[in-house]
């Protein structure tokens, strides 16, 4: 029997992967050492407000600031991640290199301040400023790159960023595949990716920068490798995942049309840190405040406390989710992704009490289930429950990932996203936003009235 093989193949793809490796690297070295230091920075602007609560009261103010200098030199920085997505899916003026400091500004001063956001958009900004500034010199020389290049250096940047800021270098290099188009992975990007999501993580950790340390929060956990009746009770909790994912998606995306009938973009965040100010005094707590990892409080509800019996209220979820959906929405800057593994380890043990449930298990599975259906990126946040919690929950973790990205349905944070395969509900095309879907789609008061919808209708 002949053996085919040419041997050039495998020289060309070695030649491919050292080239990724020469491009990927030192990009993802120098995001990996921005990112350290905006954790360090992050750990103080939060230890600040700890010690001095009285902040929360400047919060407009520093709203005030942050949208002023977004109106002036912000754009198109405005963009945030969706800009970085558009310019993977149709590379053209990239990614401007102002968008890191001003990122990086905004989130401290966000926190600083009380407003309650995460730290994956910095992450994923910073990285994806920084590798389409590379991108741009390169094209000052004979090393310019191509448009394919230009796509896969900016995924890069997204891997280093969103590797780095958590410590999950694999998801890193999965959720940058991922995220860009619903149901499609670009598997040329797969190696680049990984490179650059390993080099950006391990650059970061070497700046001696700790990430927090889920794993040991399920150690008393003892289920069988695969119950079917827990199981059952996950497909079930993952369904309202999904729907907690939706439900942030739209309510920002609502939200932030409403608070874009404000004339003048600075008065935007400023209406939103009134409005957070507002909400903390109705509810007498200040627990969905910034990234809610952790307090000095040890009865706050907080990611770590979510993971303890009686450690959320059966509403935490509800109240973490308009929290920052008001912040994210009025022009304050961070993220969404953290808040939305607050939002699901609370959900998670919400429902681990009505379902009978082990609260650990179900609040790590709300942990990265909201996040999927938020993101579209089931595969990711399987492999991040893997990363994060341990493998031995590796089969639950993936059933209310898929199941939750299942039940988000067309919706997400990311609008540019694009439709790579639909999902079985809807008729959307692939090659349409999810945007595109959004404007297309009436209106959940619609449905109740028989009004049709107008366009135009948010």
């Amino acid at each position: 029997m002949p053996i085919r093989w040419n041997p050039r193949d495998q020289l060309s793809l070695a030649a491919y992967t050292l080239k990724w490796f020469v491009l990927a690297a030192p990009v993802s070295a120098a995001i990996g050492s921005a990112v350290a230091f905006f954790l360090w920075s992050l750990d103080r602007m939060t230890a600040t407000r700890f010690e001095h609560p009285w902040l929360l009261y400047l919060l407009p103010v520093a709203g005030a600031a942050i949208g002023t200098i977004y109106h002036l030199i912000g754009k198109p920085a405005e963009g945030g991640n969706n800009l970085i997505v558009e310019q993977i899916h149709e590379p053209g003026g990239g990614v401007p290199a102002r968008m890191t400091p001003l990122v990086l500004g905004g989130t401290l001063l966000t926190h600083l301040f009380g407003g309650s956001a995460g730290r994956e958009g910095t992450a994923v900004q910073m990285g994806g400023s920084m590798a389409s500034t590379l991108g741009r010199l390169l094209a000052r020389t004979p090393l310019a790159l191509g448009i394919d290049e230009i796509r896969i250096l900016l995924m890069c940047g997204v891997a280093a960023g969103f590797g780095s800021v958590f410590g999950t270098p694999l998801t890193g290099a999965v959720f940058a595949l991922e995220v860009i188009a619903v149901g499609q992975m670009n598997y040329k990007a797969l190696v680049p990716c990984l490179i650059a999501s390993i080099v950006g993580d391990w650059t970061c950790t070497a700046w001696q920068v700790h990430h927090t340390q889920y794993r040991p929060l399920l150690e008393t956990l003892h289920v069988p490798h695969l119950d079917p009746a827990l199981l059952g009770k996950t497909a079930l909790a993952a369904v309202a995942f999904g729907l907690g994912g939706l439900l942030f998606a739209e309510l920002a995306h609502g939200l932030h049309a409403a608070f874009k009938k404000i004339p003048h973009p600075a008065l935007r965040p400023v209406a939103g840190g009134l409005a957070v100010l507002a909400l903390t005094f109705l509810l007498g707590r200040s627990d969905y405040l910034g990234l809610g990892v952790t307090s000095p409080d040890e009865h706050a509800v907080t990611i770590v406390n979510c993971f303890k019996p009686g450690g959320a209220d059966p509403w935490s979820w509800w109240w973490k989710l308009l929290f920052t959906t008001v912040t994210v929405s009025s022009g304050f800057k961070g993220g969404e992704v953290t808040p939305l593994f607050f939002i699901g380890a609370a959900l998670g043990h919400t429902l681990s009490v009505l379902l009978g449930a082990p609260v650990e298990l179900f609040a790590a599975l709300g942990f990265v289930a909201v996040f999927s259906g938020a993101t579209n990126t089931p595969l990711a946040c399987t492999i991040m429950g893997v990363e994060l919690f341990g493998h031995e929950y590796i089969v639950y973790f993936a059933a209310a990932c898929f199941v939750g990205y299942l039940f988000s349905g067309h919706h997400g944070i990311y609008l540019s996203q694009k439709i790579g395969t639909a999902k079985p509900a809807g008729a959307p095309q692939p090659g349409d936003s999810l945007r595109s879907v959004r404007d297309r789609a009436r209106s959940v008061l619609s449905w109740f009235s028989k009004k049709p919808r107008e366009s135009g209708d948010d």
